[in-house]
């Protein structure tokens, strides 16, 4: 009851954020070919808490992949609210041809709570759906963000949603097993009080920017 209670007032006091503003594709200048990087995935990927998507998760992720001088062409394809299935039903179409596709899911999962063992299934079709439509992209699996972290949340709210999410990502960690998918956990660290929006929930530029770089770290699934 009293988790119920927790979760409804912060439902109705968390603000509502927009998603980041302006183009959700664009050209990191650079040598030879621009690499293709796709993101897809729930509000972090529609850069709630960012003014524009150059700043949130995808315009940094681009950006650090360009540092060795390569261009890298990119797409942000999320939105706010959405779990697993439904970007696989309506998001994975919008995904155009990639060398790289980074998910970035389990917060909304989470919260609605879904089963490890349906997640799992979850981001399994979406895999699947993903390279029946691309063919054999490299897929980058972002960890669930630890909610014991998040300062939006309170005790024992936060508690209950931190034992789902370490459940949930530990049931996508399995699919790292499966060839060209990598499983990046999120490191706890990155989810200090500075890297939080405003709202308390989502990341600020400043933690989309320290979330990018770690990703950019897991080059080995990258062509």
């Amino acid at each position: 009851m009293v988790i119920l209670a927790q979760a409804l007032y912060v439902k109705r006091k968390t603000p509502r954020l927009p998603g980041a503003a302006g183009p959700t594709e664009g050209l990191v200048a650079g040598n030879g070919e621009p690499f293709r990087l796709a993101v897809l995935g729930e509000s972090t990927v529609d850069g709630v808490g960012a003014g524009d998507h150059e700043e949130a998760l995808t315009g940094c992720l681009a950006r650090e992949l360009a540092r060795d001088g390569r261009a890298v062409r990119w797409q942000a394809v999320g939105r706010t609210g959405a779990n697993a299935r439904v970007v696989r039903a309506e998001l994975v179409p919008l995904v155009r041809p990639a060398d790289l596709v980074v998910i970035a899911l389990g917060v909304n999962d989470t919260i609605e709570l879904r089963t490890a063992a349906g997640y799992r299934r979850d981001l399994l079709e979406l895999v699947v759906e993903l390279r029946r439509r691309l063919g054999p992209v490299d897929v980058l699996l972002a960890g669930v963000p630890p909610m014991s972290r998040f300062p939006a949340l309170p005790r024992p709210l936060r508690d209950f949603l931190a034992a789902r999410s370490a459940a949930l990502d530990a049931a996508a960690a399995t699919l790292g097993k499966l060839p060209g998918v990598t499983h990046l956990p999120m490191d706890p660290r990155l989810l200090d009080p500075a890297a939080f929006a405003s709202d308390r929930f989502h990341p600020g530029p400043a933690g989309y920017a320290r979330w990018a770089q770690t990703l950019a770290e897991a080059r080995s699934v990258i062509a």
